[in-house]
């Protein structure tokens, strides 16, 4: 009997710490990171060594959280200053018309529907890219596309899905990890 109510207290214990252990918070001391047990949200900020890219990935930037936000007007403006991004970028000429498109228009389908194809072009770019420092997050929703799915990229952690914003703003996962030097 003694062995039962051991038993019992022990895993009543273990119980009580695991709850209690979900709510921690780790600092890191990288300014860039936040971590937390509890949450999936890490935000690192990537840096280049060529500011042409940077300047690209900061348009991207801006075009995909309009996205997320269902705000057309603003993906509009910003997929206008990604195509002005891209037009000096050798080998990125497919993407400034994507990109352009998706200026034209200020239905929101069709500007996600063309963000799609405007990924397959750019996510190999940061693939390949000289990342100095911080981590892009390529996450994918496999519902995008009529279910095809579709890619996107993410200094967070967290999935913001672009294709649905609020209809579904958490459907996807992180599908890789690009890493600075």
């Amino acid at each position: 009997m003694k062995s039962k109510k051991y038993i019992v207290f022990v895993l009543l214990a273990s119980t009580l710490f695991a709850c209690n252990s979900n709510n921690k918070t780790i600092e890191l001391h990288d300014s860039t990171q936040v971590a937390s047990m509890n949450d999936t949200t890490v935000v690192s900020e990537p840096s280049f060594r060529n500011d042409t890219l940077k300047n690209i990935y900061a348009s991207y930037t801006s075009l995909k959280d309009a996205l997320v936000a269902t705000k057309a007007n603003e993906a509009k403006s910003a997929a206008s200053s990604l195509a002005t991004a891209l037009k000096g970028f050798e080998g990125c000429e497919s993407a400034a018309n994507i990109a352009n498109k998706i200026s034209s228009t200020t239905d929101i389908k069709t500007q996600r529907a063309s963000f799609s194809a405007l990924n397959v072009e750019l996510i190999p770019v940061f693939k390949h890219t000289a990342l100095t420092a911080g981590t892009i997050y390529v996450q994918h929703c496999p519902m995008a596309n009529n279910g095809d799915g579709a890619d996107w990229l993410s200094s967070a952690k967290k999935i913001q899905n672009p294709y649905y914003g609020d209809e579904m703003m958490e459907c996807g996962r992180v599908a890789e990890e690009i890493k600075g030097m």
